[in-house]
């Protein structure tokens, strides 16, 4: 009966979601503190229920109980622990568990560290966040549970899909969804102040931590997932603008500009409607991020095949979010002002050409991943919009995006000097064009587009190491000028920028400069690559836990000098030996990756090999942890736990209202 137990755990939940949804906002609009304080009550037994019921999932995997038809589906006797505990996730119905058990941290999340909040508000930012829970848990239940029983159970399973048996897939989907459901939070709280009609800017320093742990937490999932498509797939690429790539990359662009939005709503008061709308779509992009991945009508690696029938809650989801959340903006959102004015060359327009650069992207990226399907709904026809397309649009509007992300710190709010600011950033902006244009003759060929990009991205760099050149300068004490440098905001932004800058490069070098070969070897034969020679020196047989391969041992030199001895095999799971996968094996250095893949066995005794040259891949990488950082770093900047004492301590006094405004 463990199975019906973790069926009416997540019932239990469900039923609690209801009543979240409903009493905290009867207590706000009532003025009831004790339904007020239902919410976090409610939101914690929540959580308590669907941490049961996941617990008792993860169990049914280890104990490979086959009656249950989910665990039956992914896994398999012989699959190892680690991959049985990360099967949990590695299909539809247990990943969207493991989706509203994060949904349920959040809310616990929420109710602990948002006591600062205004009661009515935190019950409002609580009932919506009710609201999302009974979506996603309902979903489950009726169209997705993953608890169906299959009688008779087999005596073997037919094991996780051999393509998520990686590591890499052990923190991806956990790290993505942290980052869809965190938006459901920023979207709440923002509901909240309108029904509230508080919209200061308190509200936007409430906001800021939340959005920018969401997107932290988008970030790493996204880098994760290009990490293990990059080395995993067997094809060496880390972006294909696939639909569910796009899917998790549609919600991030709209969040990095929600970022930026919010720092002039919390600084300057402005921007309050934009922003508002922004926290709307991000995650209305969320909705349909699940909609793309879930309903089946599309075919990708990263999908999960399902009854296109499911696809219809989802959509309808979607509508109710849109339906709902815009009628409340429609309706609150013109009594909320504009905010400040601010000179045409200010900070504020700055960001404001940033928002509308990313959002204009967002949208580039909308059209081109929806308008195949949309086409194919109605009837008219079937197209294939890839890379060409993506990469038509979307770089033309990445490269003035790059140029204000050195140019924005530089600049002061509400108004600021263009000639002032062309004498301070001068030996920057030279400095950025000679690397620019000498970077790319180290590779051997020079690229007008090449160039621009590099020079971009020294431009980031070097302007975020005069700006704390600046945050040095002076005559205080050397420990202020130091403390001035290591606050957590600035220093978070300077990290992430430098980030970017990293990916930037990262990007430029190998669409520009890699290399890749199809080569026939047999033992003994040496190929070459990007001046390496790659020599096969044997071929065995290996014995892994729970598959069987063909591996090769591939010497790699360069200049008769050698470099590494690589592996990669062909692997035939025990479950499903007709689905041969690809294990790439690679050779990581500073400013190249050297990538040999195993292909079909050929006549006699040759096989199949690619091999790849991949310049500045770590930095890639190196970037994507560096905007992870720095976002860290601003989420955990002591202003946000100073405002919350202060407001804490102004609701403790007597006669003070818990409304206490921005200080």
């Amino acid at each position: 009966m463990v199975a019906e137990l973790g069926n009416f755990a997540l019932i239990l939940a469900l039923c609690l979601a209801l009543i979240q949804s409903v009493l905290p906002l009867v207590g706000a609009q009532t003025g009831s503190l004790r339904l007020m304080r239902t919410g976090r009550f409610l939101a914690s037994g929540q959580f308590v229920f669907l941490a049961i019921a996941y617990g008792i999932l993860t169990w049914a995997f280890v104990a490979s109980d086959f009656s249950v038809r989910y665990v039956a589906s992914h896994s398999a006797l012989s699959q190892p622990l680690m991959y049985k505990v990360t099967a949990v996730w590695g299909g539809h119905e247990g990943s969207l568990l493991l989706w509203v058990a994060i949904l349920g941290a959040w809310g616990v999340a929420v109710a602990r560290f948002s006591r600062s909040l205004p009661r009515e508000m935190l019950a409002r930012m609580l009932a919506v966040m009710g609201m999302v829970s009974v979506a996603f848990i309902a979903f489950t239940v009726f169209t997705s549970n993953p608890f169906d029983r299959l009688v008779p159970g087999p005596a073997d399973g037919r094991g996780m899909n051999p393509l998520l048996q990686d590591p890499g897939m052990i923190l991806h989907p956990p790290l993505l969804y942290m980052g869809y459901v965190g938006t459901a939070v920023v979207f709440a709280l923002s509901m909240a102040a309108l029904m509230g009609g508080r919209l200061d800017a308190a509200w936007a320093r409430w906001s800021r931590p939340w959005t920018i742990v969401a997107w932290v937490f988008l970030t790493l999932g996204i880098a994760m997932g290009s990490w293990w498509a990059y080395y995993e797939l067997g094809w060496g690429g880390w972006w294909f603008w696939d639909p569910v790539e796009n899917a998790s990359f549609l919600p991030w662009l709209t969040a990095t500009a929600l970022l930026h939005s919010l720092a002039v709503t919390e600084k300057r008061g402005g921007f309050k409607v934009w922003t508002l709308m922004l926290a709307i779509i991000t995650f209305a992009l969320t909705v349909l991020g699940a909609f793309i991945v879930r309903s089946g009508v599309i075919t990708s690696v990263h999908a999960f095949a399902t009854d296109p029938d499911r696809g219809v809650f989802l959509l309808a989801m979607l509508a109710a979010t849109l339906l709902g959340s815009l009628t409340l903006y429609a309706w609150r959102a013109p009594r909320v002002g504009l905010g400040g004015g601010f000179h045409w060359f200010s900070r504020e327009s700055l960001l404001l050409a940033n928002n509308v650069l990313l959002t204009v992207a967002c949208a580039a990226v909308f059209i081109g991943t929806l308008y195949p399907l949309v086409l194919d709904a109605f009837g008219l026809g079937k197209i294939s919009v890839g890379p060409p397309y993506f990469d038509a649009v979307f770089a033309p509007l990445m490269l003035p995006l790059l140029l204000l992300v050195g140019l924005g710190p530089t600049v002061m709010w509400k108004q600021s000097s263009p000639a002032e600011v062309v004498r301070q950033l001068r030996w920057v902006l030279l400095a950025s064009v000679v690397a620019g244009g000498l970077w790319p003759l180290t590779m051997g060929a020079w690229r007008p587009l090449t160039a621009l990009s590099l020079m971009l991205g020294s431009w980031i760099l070097l302007t975020a190491l005069l700006d704390i050149r600046k945050r040095l300068a002076g005559r205080q004490p050397l420990a202020t000028r130091l403390r001035r440098v290591l606050r957590p905001s600035f220093l978070g932004m300077h990290l992430a920028h430098v980030g970017l800058a990293l990916v930037v490069v990262a990007i430029a070098m190998v669409n520009t400069y890699e290399v890749e070969r199809d080569v026939r070897m047999e033992p003994g034969q040496t190929a070459s690559a990007a001046g390496f020679d790659f020599t096969l020196l044997r071929m065995e047989a290996v014995r892994g836990p729970n598959y069987d391969a063909d591996q090769a041992v591939v010497e790699v030199t360069r200049d008769g000098r050698p470099v590494a001895t690589l592996y990669p095999q062909r692997r035939y799971f025990d479950t499903q030996p007709q689905n041969p996968m690809h294990q790439a094996s690679l050779h990581r250095a500073a400013t190249r990756d050297v990538y040999v893949s195993l292909g079909e066995r050929l006549v006699g005794d040759a096989w199949s090999f690619r091999l790849y040259y991949k310049p500045y891949m770590a930095w890639m990488w190196s970037g994507a942890i560096l905007l992870a950082l720095g976002g860290l770093l601003a989420a955990g900047d002591k202003r946000y736990r100073l405002s919350r004492r202060r407001e804490r301590e102004a609701a403790a006094r007597p006669g003070v209202s818990r409304e206490v405004t921005a200080s």
